[in-house]
């Protein structure tokens, strides 16, 4: 079985790293295409895949096509490789707020195809993907999709009306809690604390939060509370946050990406 891939970029890269790491492909049944010679070179010369230079002859050769091209590129894709895909042939795109029916229609025929939103923490094996297959998959092309999506990080399966929700707590997540640890260092350097301390002290106690989430199964609020001591220093921090509405941003901003979403 060989995968192809239509665009070399990042999450493209992550993807083959992941896979080629965790042997569900071999480098050699792996191809890529990108109208970028540099981003050819780079993929063939990191991974030792094969690429192409155009999108129609990966599509050719591959049983699995991974669309990995912006949305706005999506549709001039799909054109280049709509003549080359059949129905055994299994395609994955990764364009955010591209719908299965969309997509469906630009090919004019009927298509295997697998609707994901990753993440970019994909890029250092931590990402969380949505998965969303059309009805003409079946049990077998969805397992290797999120064995594929797998091999960086989580992928779980959702329904479609779930994928613009995904895109503003997952998609687009990343970015916010940049800005909270960032935020979070430049209140230590405020304080005293060299800058690269800084952001080593505010990353770890994210990351450390986040895995007691995911392997204590606690309720964040629970966590929450054991680190509250009575009169003392968080509490005093919660309460600022509160007050400042803290819950009530994150929450707008979620929504409002999700909002964007649906207008792509």
């Amino acid at each position: 079985m060989t995968i192809g891939f239509i665009g070399l970029g990042n999450m493209a890269k992550a993807l083959m790293g992941g896979i080629i790491s965790k042997g569900i492909f071999d480098p050699q049944d792996i191809i890529g295409s990108d109208p970028m010679e540099a981003a050819r070179e780079s993929a063939s010369k990191k991974f030792g895949i094969q690429t192409r230079d155009n999108n129609s002859d990966v599509a050719k050769e591959a049983d699995i096509v991974l669309l990995a091209v912006k949305p706005q590129f999506l549709k001039v894709a799909i054109a280049d490789i709509m003549d080359d895909i059949n129905d055994k042939k299994l395609v994955i795109s990764i364009a955010a707020g591209k719908t299965l029916e969309w997509i469906s229609k630009e090919f004019e025929k009927p298509v295997k195809i697998i609707r994901v939103m990753p993440n970019t923490p994909a890029l250092v094996g931590e990402g969380c993907s949505a998965v969303c297959p059309n009805s003409l998959c079946s049990d077998e092309d969805l397992n290797i999709a999120l064995e594929i999506l797998g091999s960086c990080g989580t992928a779980n399966v959702v329904t479609e009306n779930l994928m613009d929700v995904v895109t503003g707590v997952s998609g687009s997540s990343p970015a916010y809690v940049f800005l909270f640890i960032e935020a979070m260092a430049d209140a230590a350097v405020l304080g005293g604390m060299p800058r690269k301390q800084a952001y080593e002290f505010a990353a770890q106690a994210v990351l450390g939060s986040a895995k007691m989430v995911l392997e204590t199964g606690k309720h964040p609020g629970e966590l929450k509370d054991m680190v509250c001591s009575p009169a003392g220093t968080t509490i005093e921090a919660v309460k600022v946050m509160e007050e400042m509405g803290f819950r009530g941003i994150v929450m707008d901003a979620v929504q409002a990406a999700t909002e964007r979403s649906k207008e792509l």
